[in-house]
């Protein structure tokens, strides 16, 4: 079983920066790749960033690119998701999961967080 939680949502106006937080317990492998993705009201759960445990360049949704970063502590078990840039568009609810598609299939995912509300203002 793989424990995940996130934290760091908030409400921010555009133009801003959050940094979203995803601690990991439990059984971890580094094989596993860690993945955010976020779902706003209507609209299908999105790919967001996808990063290794073991290492190696992180994937990004087309949307995100440029503006988003994703990055792991092996040491500290969390990946953290860098927000810059912030626009309306990007308000969601954002989930941390472990899986093994680099490219967000979300079908490839086994476990996820509780999710961690993002709003940005306009």
């Amino acid at each position: 079983q793989v424990q995940l939680v996130e934290s760091g949502g908030g409400l921010v106006q555009a133009g801003g920066s959050l940094r979203l937080s995803c601690a990991a317990s439990g059984r971890t492998f580094s094989r596993f790749v860690m993945g955010w993705f976020r779902q706003a009201p209507g609209k299908e759960r999105e790919f967001v960033a996808a990063v290794r445990w073991s290492g190696g360049s992180p994937y990004y949704g087309d949307s995100v690119k440029g503006r988003f970063t994703i990055s792991r502590d092996n040491t500290k078990k969390t990946v953290s998701l860098q927000m810059n840039n912030l626009k309306p568009e990007d308000t969601a609810v954002y989930y941390c999961a472990v899986g093994s598609s680099m490219v967000g299939v979300i079908g490839e995912y086994d476990y996820w967080g509780q999710g961690t509300q993002v709003t940005v203002s306009s």
